[in-house]
């Protein structure tokens, strides 16, 4: 496996909503819209790619801190 990690300072997960971030059109802040800001499938059709490649993402967060997010990747 091949590892890709994608990081950012942002303000985090909280871990009630971790399970669920790769649910189709799951948004953490409830206060977004399509209109303000996705629709809530970017981190779904990441996770079904890797699924279909033999891949699997994790994610790791801290609130106020950001998250991490660690893409393996298949060498085939």
């Amino acid at each position: 496996m091949r590892l890709l990690i994608v990081a950012d300072a942002g303000i985090g997960i909280p871990r009630i909503d971790l399970p669920r971030i790769f649910d189709r059109f799951y948004r953490v802040d409830k206060s977004r819209s399509g209109k303000t800001g996705g629709s809530g499938l970017g981190l779904t059709m990441v996770k079904k790619i890797l699924d279909i490649h033999g891949g699997r993402i994790v994610v790791k967060s801290t609130l106020g801190s950001g998250s991490n997010f660690f893409v393996y990747l298949p060498k085939n």
